[in-house]
């Protein structure tokens, strides 16, 4: 027989929400398609606001952007035509005739302004032809085509050289094919994964889907919303991806939790209504305090004072909201028609696995497998806790020599001519590869003392080791028309990320930069380039890292300690999320500092982590983790309320959950190592790093250190200080009910 819905007395908002859109489930619905439109339609009528390099400066480097720009000079797409030999030596002849064939056929294109002279190595092994596209260079890389196509002509005509075309429109278009293939995979991949694993999960196609659904409609509302948002905080290229990977997580992971409780509740014989209200009494208000966790660590990104991360922390707060105003409402609805029709069709043998057990009186059929699983915790929760704790902070150890940098042009895949071109181009030419940018900006009329210091700069650093020659013909110093900025790269033969780059930054800001500038009076000037962008963004980020987990430690602590009326409960959130995001960080560097694991993984080691994954990684573990832990630690305060004792809430609570929190984890983890099968080192690092970080979060964290902690606690889980102490408890779903039996517990 059904028993009533629970307890007595005022519901709270998301209860009485989610039973009126159950009681008028086509209004709900209905409603939602409207709100999912307007979003979305309304975006699109907004148009996006992107970042630009002025919204984007950090630090000195920034500030060397921030005057190149004020100068407004030309700057054209620039394509060079390089010719090598196939092997042996360089017939000089033959190439200067390979180099007027190319010049020939490239001057009769539309899209090319001019063609320079062609430019011999020192060392004679090449022969290099510039040559200037027109137009606008954002779009270069998408008119570079034509260009190309007439060098491969050139090539079939002199097949004893090798005639290849490099330059950025070239790398820019390779890597755009490359990426956007494995973008298209990765997202033609991403859906039926996690449907599939869904399918595994309900056994049946409509419980599957549902998640789906709600996971997809959130992501479309909330790429409006972030569009229309862009007005406020500029969006960047993958503010998308970020509102896609976060919705696809949230949405799937609050409708698996209000699923399963309501299949569980009409299992127990209650009606379609009441097992609605009961789901959104507990795993509605379990979504609800989880959403505030993840929307609190998303919220610490805007103190980093990044547009980068600003816009990721917009795009994933309006897609965590969408989807838990979703589960509240649209979800309800939805359950309440569907009815029994939500656990068909049925996958036969899958069905008889997943669907919910009752033994007698109604109550949940006792399972076997997470009952052994959790037999060390609980009866030897010390020695559990200390060697589980003990191995995972042994995982994390190595995250203290993490390095950070930016990946450069040698992390880029290989595979691509362009590429390969462009490693033979820096090695014939040093100083068209790794360069630092010198900006200077002064009064014009001393542009003529500007000049002459920016050329024994120059000098200086020819004569350094650390540093490329100077060109034959002297430095190539920039100036604008009003003679106010001038600019000055200056080279160095080593690859980005060599340590001999780094030094030469430092040699060039600490010592030959002020020297021959430092005597102009009036003089702005900063040092720039891709190796200064690096170093001075890691240090943005060391800088604000600290301040980022207060953040979100202190109003994570604060929002469990009012939820679960517990400082204990509070304290024990953030360390073991503390625990979780140490360990994702060692795993990273073991993984990717070293070269053990690159055949492994398809990937060239940077010997170091990508600069802005710490910090973004930090923020998404910890919100995702907080789902996990609030709709555990919610099924074991119910036990506690049901007159278990803490033992037994402690066992019913995680075996109630294992299910739901181990197929949720499942779908992320398949979702998150798809980006780690893509080309670029930031997104494999990104993706291990968040499948390894929940696969521990929901095995060890929550089915080891978790249980083994509480128990250990005992009653003194559920300290608080009298103002925080709940007046009354709500009544219990059900009456005090037997915990699973755990072999050697007593």
């Amino acid at each position: 027989m059904g028993t009533g819905p629970v307890g007595t007395g005022a519901r709270p908002v998301t209860v009485r929400l989610a039973r009126w859109s159950a009681e008028h489930p086509w209004r709900a619905i209905a409603l939602w398609v409207v709100f999912v439109a307007v979003c979305f339609v309304g975006g699109s009528a907004a148009g996006l606001n992107e970042a630009d390099q002025s919204d984007q400066a950090i630090g000195e480097s920034g500030r060397a952007v921030l005057i190149v720009d004020s100068g407004d000079f030309a700057d054209p797409a620039v394509e060079n035509v390089l010719i090598t030999p196939r092997d042996g030596t360089l017939d000089m002849t033959a190439a200067r005739a390979a180099a007027d064939d190319a010049a020939g056929r490239l001057r009769s294109l539309v899209g090319v302004a001019a063609v320079g002279e062609p430019v011999p190595a020192r060392d004679g092994s090449a022969l290099l032809l510039p040559v200037t596209m027109s137009g606008d260079p954002e779009t270069a890389a998408d008119r570079v085509q034509p260009l190309r196509d007439a060098t491969a002509t050139v090539q079939e005509d002199h097949p004893g050289l090798r005639v290849e075309q490099v330059g950025g429109p070239s790398i820019n278009k390779a890597l755009d094919d490359t990426l956007g293939a494995d973008f298209k995979r990765a997202e033609l991949l991403s859906l039926p994964v996690t449907l599939g694993i869904l399918i595994v999960a309900f056994g049946a196609l409509i419980a599957a889907g549902v998640p789906v659904l709600l996971a997809l409609s959130s992501v479309a509302a909330a790429l409006g919303l972030s569009t229309l948002a862009s007005h406020l905080v500029p969006a960047t290229d993958t503010t998308a991806s970020v509102i896609l990977l976060i919705g696809m997580a949230v949405g799937v992971d609050y409708s698996l939790f209000y699923v399963r409780r309501e299949r569980e509740e009409r299992a127990k014989g209650r009606s379609g209504l009441d097992a609605v209200e009961i789901a959104a009494e507990t795993s509605g208000h379990a979504v609800v305090v989880s959403g505030f966790a993840v929307i609190i660590s998303m919220a610490g990104l805007l103190l980093v004072n990044d547009v980068v991360f600003s816009s990721l922390a917009v795009g994933s707060i309006l897609v965590v909201a969408v989807a838990v105003i979703g589960s509240l409402t649209v979800l309800p609805a939805l359950l309440a028609k569907l009815g029994r029709w939500v656990d068909r069709p049925r996958v036969p043998l899958l069905w008889r696995l997943t669907a919910p057990r009752t033994g007698r009186h109604g109550r949940p059929a006792k399972p076997r497998f997470w009952p052994a699983v959790l037999t060390p915790a609980l009866r030897a929760p010390v020695a559990t806790l200390v060697v589980s704790v003990g191995l995972l902070l042994a995982l994390a150890a190595p995250a203290l020599g993490m390095k950070l940098k930016f990946p450069g042009m040698e992390d880029l895949p290989r595979t691509t001519p362009a590429m390969q071109a462009y490693d033979r181009l820096t090695a014939a030419f040093p100083g068209n590869g790794t360069s630092h940018t010198v900006a200077v900006r002064a009064p014009a009329g001393d542009a003529d003392r500007v000049r002459a210091a920016l050329t024994d700069l120059a000098g200086r650093a020819s004569a350094d080791p650390l540093f490329a020659p100077t060109e034959a013909d002297g430095p190539k110093i920039r100036v604008s028309a009003d003679g106010r900025v001038s600019v000055l790269d200056v080279a160095t033969p080593y690859p980005s990320r060599d340590e001999r780059s780094v030094r030469s930054l430092e040699k060039l800001r600490a010592e030959f930069a002020p020297a021959a500038l430092g005597a102009v009076p009036g003089v702005e000037y900063a040092v720039g380039g891709d190796v200064a962008d690096s170093e001075d963004y890691a240090g943005h980020i060391r800088q604000k890292l600290p301040l980022v987990i207060g953040f979100v430690l202190a109003l994570t602590f604060l929002v469990m300690a009012w939820t679960f009326r517990s400082v204990v409960i509070a304290l024990s959130s953030i360390l073991l999320n503390l625990l979780s995001a140490g360990a994702a960080y060692g795993l990273l560097v073991v993984v990717f500092q070293g070269t053990w694991a690159e055949d492994l993984l398809g990937f060239t080691s940077m010997g170091a982590i990508v600069t802005w994954l710490p910090l973004f990684l930090f923020v998404v573990l910890f919100g995702l983790s907080m789902d996990y832990h609030v709709f555990v630690v919610s099924r074991i305060r119910e036990g506690i309320r049901a007159g278990m004792s803490n033992r037994e809430a402690v066992a019913h609570g995680i075996t109630s959950s294992a299910g739901v929190v181990s197929s949720a984890a499942i779908v992320m983890v398949g979702v998150f190592a798809i980006f780690a099968t893509l080309s670029t080192i930031d997104f494999k690092q990104l993706g291990i790093g968040l499948a390894a970080a929940i696969l521990l979060d929901a095995t060890i964290i929550r089915a080891v250190v978790l249980p083994s902690l509480m128990t250990m606690l005992g009653d003194r889980n559920w300290w608080a200080p009298r103002f925080l102490r709940a007046r009354s408890a709500p009544a219990p779903t059900d009456p005090p009910a037997p915990a699973p039996e755990l072999v050697g517990v007593r």
